[in-house]
C-alpha cells in the first residue's frame, strides 16, 4: 500500500473519509450514485465497468459483480468483456458499452463520427451521458484505489 493507514483503521474509510472528508465523501457519494440511480441494463453496465476495471488493473473492481435484485452477470462474462470485439455473447449495446469504456479510457480523442453514429443508433442521449459519467467514476476511483494500493485491501460490503 502506498498510503500509511493507522493500526485498526479500515483503509478505504480512512483514506476516503478521514484523510480528505470534503473530497472523499463527495467522491464516495458520486460513486454510489452510479449504482443507485442507473437506468442502464445490467449487461451493458457491467461490460463498461469491467472493461475499465481491466484497464485500471483494480483488483477489487475486477472481483466485484454488480447485483441487481439477485441477478448478476454469468461467470464467463469478464472473459467476454476482454474479447468484446469478437465475442458472440454480446448484443450491440453491450459490445458498444465495452468499446466506449475502452476508448474513453485509452483513446478519447479518437471517438470519431463513425463511433458516435453507432452509439447514437443504440443509446439515447440520456443513456450516453449516464454511461459517460459512470465510466468517468470507475476510471477515476478504480485507478485512484489501484495507484494508492487500496484495491488489494478493499473489502466487499456486507449486508
Amino acid at each position: 500500500m502506498n498510503i500509511d493507514i493507522p493500526e485498526g483503521q479500515e483503509p478505504i474509510g480512512y483514506v476516503w473519509g478521514d484523510m480528505v472528508p470534503g473530497i472523499g465523501m463527495a467522491a464516495a457519494n458520486f460513486s454510489l450514485s452510479v449504482y443507485a440511480h442507473t437506468t442502464l441494463g445490467l449487461r451493458e453496465f457491467e461490460a463498461a465497468r469491467l472493461r475499465i476495471a481491466q484497464i485500471n488493473g483494480c483488483l477489487f473492481c475486477l472481483d466485484w459483480r454488480t447485483d441487481r435484485d439477485g441477478e448478476k452477470v454469468e461467470e464467463e462474462f469478464p472473459d467476454a468483456v476482454t474479447e468484446w470485439r469478437t465475442t458472440d455473447a454480446f448484443d450491440d449495446r453491450t459490445r458498444l458499452a465495452s468499446e466506449y469504456a475502452e476508448r474513453y479510457a485509452l483513446d478519447h480523442h479518437g471517438l470519431d463520427d463513425e463511433f458516435w453514429d453507432r452509439m447514437t443508433a443504440h443509446y439515447t442521449q440520456v443513456e450516453i451521458v449516464e454511461l459517460s459519467m459512470s465510466i468517468g467514476s470507475w476510471l477515476a476511483f478504480g485507478r485512484l484505489n489501484h495507484v494508492l494500493g487500496l484495491d488489494a485491501v478493499c473489502v466487499l460490503p456486507t449486508g
